[in-house]
């Protein structure tokens, strides 16, 4: 990928000062495959005005996976987190992600089972709960989405959830089985003034066969034009891989994280989703993509954040023995369905081994200045170990301006932020919510601010 920059980002005058560090609760492991930060490409953390909330699972003790959990939400205020709510009846297996509007409404998007037996999974009914941010303990209004037909919908959901919060208009996906996301969109008038179906792109454009289901995506909807971009999540297509595979591991099934996709609409009340692009892809040597964040900027080009690991080392003395390993954090701009530039932010490779990256996200102020902040572990080029978080601001064509290390006690290895894609305004601070190191079964949240001593 070209414009790799490596690990040597310039530096200037930039501090990060930590506003905020501390645990928002503890659960139990539900064993059903759905943890709390199940749903990456959506948030569990929104800001609105003075108050921040954020959902959470907790596990239901005795009941069974796989639709084992139920929803909680916390707020905190001045006195700090409270526990507002729980689901007070239903049993769901993921979790719930949050969207806000600036007007003040919170929404939570709920997955409920329909199955009364406790074991296994069945039918689901999605929900969006609306509460008001003034006044959360006064309890929601239940919505019910209104789809294009009547949808299968399971506890599989893979779900995302995203508002516009300037305008007050919501956009939820939800997945059914292997072919399609159903789709539906709220407008500011509190009518579903639109719904319908994203198909997945076909595993080959000749023979149009199989289609490759996207899961995780980032997900922005901003006046009525929405942008998608997730991984690819299918049954390994390679038979020769998945034989091998079968072997190793002596399961008959595993998936395949390494294409990157992109679709968007205009308008979604008026223009369909265009053609499919391929972001990314590490498809030769069975390598793994995540999708990291997506931004889109005031003159509608679309930023896009990634991360790649090389290969499956498992599979290289057999099938790609030449091949090298690395782990990068890569970037991409997209300007009306078209990429235009493509950049190497961070890398570690095999003969040149520095800082690991992961769990990218973006972050934007007020005044529309872009940040990357990510998870940097393994070892410096000097040999030195390294587990923190890191910022750094990137310029209008993604040149790397400065960087910091965020001063956290320990740091997040896996997290949402408050994003303007769930609603949360543009902000001169980065309010963290997920695991930090060191603690698997604790949810934590952080709030930090960027003092960058100048006024560009």
């Amino acid at each position: 990928m070209a414009g790799g920059l490596g690990q040597t980002a310039p530096s200037a005058a930039v501090q990060v000062k930590v506003e905020v560090e501390e645990d928002l609760y503890s659960y139990t492991p539900a064993n059903n495959g759905a943890g709390p930060l199940w749903c990456s490409g959506s948030s569990c953390l929104v800001r609105i005005g003075e108050n921040v909330f954020a959902s959470g699972i907790e596990t239901i003790p005795d009941a069974k996976p796989l639709n084992n959990c139920r929803w909680m939400l916390f707020g905190r205020g001045p006195a700090g987190w409270k526990l507002i709510t729980k689901d007070p009846s239903g049993r769901t297996r993921e979790p719930c992600p949050l969207v806000g509007f600036y007007s003040g409404a919170l929404f939570l998007s709920a997955n409920p089972t329909l199955s009364p037996n406790e074991s296994g999974g069945g039918p689901a009914e999605p929900e969006i709960l609306e509460f008001s941010s003034a006044n959360p303990d006064a309890g929601f209004q239940r919505l019910a989405p209104k789809w294009e037909g009547t949808p299968a919908f399971t506890e599989h959901s893979y779900r995302s959830f995203a508002a516009d919060g300037k305008n007050g208009e919501l956009i939820l996906f939800q997945n059914i089985g292997y072919t399609h996301a159903e789709w539906t969109f709220r407008d500011r008038n509190g009518a579903w003034a639109a719904r319908g179906r994203l198909a997945w792109p076909p595993i080959s454009e000749k023979t149009n066969l199989k289609p490759i289901r996207v899961c995780y995506p980032d997900v922005a909807l901003d006046n009525r034009a929405v942008y998608f971009c997730g991984v690819s999540d299918i049954i390994e297509p390679n038979p020769e891989w998945r034989a091998f595979k079968r072997q190793l591991t002596g399961q008959e099934w595993d998936y395949d994280f390494r294409r990157l996709f992109f679709t968007w609409t205009p308008d979604i009340t008026r223009a369909a989703f265009g053609k499919w692009i391929e972001i990314a892809s590490r498809e030769e040597t069975c390598g793994w993509i995540s999708p990291g964040d997506l931004w889109v900027a005031p003159d509608r080009t679309v930023h896009l954040l990634w991360t790649e690991r090389a290969l499956d080392e498992r599979l290289r003395p057999k099938f790609f023995p030449d091949a090298k390993q690395s782990h990068a954090l890569n970037y991409a701009q997209v300007r009306q369905g078209k990429v235009v530039s493509r950049r190497t932010l961070v890398i570690s490779e095999e003969d040149r081994p520095g800082v690991v990256p992961s769990v990218g996200r973006f972050h934007v102020t007020p005044a529309n200045r872009l940040w990357v902040v990510y998870y940097a572990s393994g070892r410096e080029t000097t040999g030195e170990a390294v587990s923190e978080n890191r910022v750094m601001e990137l310029s209008l064509d993604g040149e790397v301006l400065r960087s910091a290390t965020v001063p956290l006690k320990r740091p997040f290895t896996s997290f949402f932020t408050a994003t303007p894609r769930a609603g949360s305004p543009p902000s001169e601070s980065i309010e963290f919510l997920g695991h930090r190191a060191g603690s698997s079964s604790t949810i934590s949240y952080a709030k930090v601010r960027l003092l960058t001593g100048d006024t560009r």
